[in-house]
């Protein structure tokens, strides 16, 4: 019996219609880089000090000495959060006194900033920070906006999969690109913080929703040699490539509202691909709409110059194939034995940190010495090596060792970051840029890693559970770029010592590289310390519509 792979072998790899699906879904991924990360200029905090009106009445010498100094990291910089009482100083100025002959100004009594805050405008126009004075006491609600925007992905990576089975893969995705374009539109159009935020989950949840999406779908179509490029040079290129238009985009458009509203006009470029991407064929055969999937395959082979033999799918073995596909299970099988329930534990915290890794390093970029625009360009264009790094570690080497040591050089080296003196900025850029090459690599090997390591009966499910501990990790994120207000080395210290930890954790994993992929929970690779454990496992030998199952050592 011949799987699907073998039933559309004759259309060949890198056909024009192969190419034309690779490249379309890849190009859909662009919006993605913008609103990813787009928090890192829409949610930018300038720097700023305590407004003192006009009202105030004050002489121009009293009003230069309003705002009181503060020690800040071993730096004596104006307060941004507290001035002195403008009472005090007006009836100090309406005497004719001067701040030298008063005496000890930091003797005056202080006061919050209650005429709100003046921003400055060397590098943004206006943020939804400085819209909504998102500062001093309300600091707080700027890591949570980029917090729930994260959210809104986990909501959307939980529900996407059970969509797209149940709608299909092409009207999910399309759905999906709707709900991203549409909801950041009338996001322009917020008039405070709380609508900002509630449209923000909700784009969220159709960013990754969209990305799921156009990932299954490629998967699906494209041949079973094209998908591991199209899962990592394809998808994560383009993704790169939106995220390096990030900077570009934001460093022309300064203000907020203008900013997203460029950012959000490609999504609607992508509206004539409908009448271009096919639904994926293998869901139609799942569906049993098997005339429609001959339809697509048929128009494949047409526009690929290749003439299909007259009977593409066998009505009787498509019915039996639907009928083996396995059924009944359940996330509780991921914990059903000692092995599976190590693997997913230690998947589990490998999504999450390096989620924690990557979102924190890029989200972090306007913390960076030097310009905010160099260093976010900086921080995208480095991911185009790592994915073609990746991609090479993927097809040459063990999986396991390829991980654990682009976690190991992402982590050392953020961990050597603060041993860098403060004057020499740049190669304290090059440090966090290499952390950022290393941590991306390994998060785009994880993907193809952690489905080899799950059996065919709960793989779904497996990098499901994965991927949700990853947005938990997205979701954490913002906070570990909070922590620098407080000290600016401690959150790189945080993310080292986690990403040399879970390297040093991904060492226990069995490696995958060059095995079967396991079909049921007793084929699946044991895990033994340092070293997987060679256990017997089952191998498959085609004949006719039955399979011979024969013990073999791994």
């Amino acid at each position: 019996m011949r799987d699907y792979d073998q039933t559309i072998a004759f259309l060949g790899d890198w056909g024009p219609f192969q190419l034309t699906i690779f490249f379309l879904l890849s190009a859909s991924i662009l919006p993605n880089g913008f609103t990813g990360l787009s928090a890192v200029f829409l949610a930018a905090t300038p720097e700023h000090q305590c407004l003192v009106p006009a009202s105030a009445n004050l002489s121009a010498a009293w009003r230069n000495v309003s705002i009181p100094w503060e020690q800040h990291e071993g730096q004596r910089l104006l307060s941004k959060c507290r001035r002195y009482r403008l009472d005090t100083l007006s009836a100090f100025s309406a005497g004719g006194l001067e701040p030298g002959q008063h005496g000890n100004v930091s003797s005056i009594e202080q006061e919050k900033c209650l005429d709100g805050w003046t921003y400055s405008q060397e590098l943004y126009l206006s943020t939804i920070i400085t819209e909504w004075d998102l500062v001093c006491e309300n600091d707080w609600k700027g890591p949570l906006t980029t917090s729930l925007f994260f959210v809104g992905v986990l909501i959307g990576s939980f529900v996407s999969g059970q969509m797209s089975d149940r709608f299909g893969r092409k009207k999910v995705l399309f759905a999906t690109m709707a709900v991203q374009t549409g909801f950041s539109i009338v996001q322009v159009f917020s008039v405070n913080w709380e609508m900002f935020t509630v449209l923000f989950v909700i784009v969220g949840m159709g960013q990754i929703s969209n990305y799921v999406a156009a990932f299954i779908l490629g998967a699906e179509i494209l041949g079973k040699s094209v998908r591991i490029i199209f899962s990592t040079l394809g998808v994560c290129i383009f993704y790169a490539i939106g995220y390096m238009l990030l900077p570009l985009i934001a460093f022309f458009i300064r203000d907020w509202r203008m900013l997203l509203l460029a950012l959000t006009i490609p999504g609607l470029f992508c509206i004539p691909l409908w009448w271009v991407i096919p639904e994926s064929p293998r869901w139609l055969i799942s569906q049993a709409r098997f005339g429609e999937a001959e339809d697509i395959i048929r128009k494949a082979a047409k526009k690929n110059g290749i003439t299909p033999p007259d009977i593409i799918f066998n009505t009787v073995e498509l019915e039996y194939l639907k009928d083996q596909s396995p059924k009944g299970h359940t996330f509780l099988d991921l914990l059903k034995t000692r092995n599976i329930r190590i693997i997913t534990f230690l998947s589990v915290m490998l999504w999450m940190i390096i989620s924690v890794g990557y979102f924190g390093l890029s989200l972090n970029t306007p913390n960076l010495h030097g310009d905010p625009y160099v260093n976010c360009f900086l921080s995208a264009i480095i991911e185009v090596p790592a994915y073609v790094i990746a991609w090479l570690l993927l097809r040459n080497f063990p999986r396991r060792y390829s991980t654990s040591s682009t976690l190991f050089l992402g982590g050392v080296v953020l961990l050597f970051k603060q041993l860098v003196p403060p004057e020499l900025g740049i190669l304290s850029i090059a440090l966090v840029m290499l952390g950022k090459f290393g941590i991306t690599s390994a998060f785009s090997m994880v993907y193809v890693y952690t489905a080899e390591l799950y059996p065919t009966v709960v793989r779904n499910m497996g990098v499901g559970a994965s991927s949700m501990a990853s947005r938990l990790g997205s979701i954490l994120s913002p906070y570990f770029v909070y922590l620098g207000a407080y000290d600016p080395h401690l959150p790189f210290i945080l993310m080292g010592s986690l990403t040399v930890l879970i390297g040093i954790f991904t060492l226990f994993l069995p490696e995958s590289h060059g095995m079967p992929l396991p079909d049921t929970i007793e084929e699946m690779l044991r895990v033994k310390g340092f070293k997987y454990k060679a256990g017997t496992r089952m191998s498959r030998k085609s004949n006719g519509n039955h399979k011979i199952l024969s013990n073999t050592a791994l």
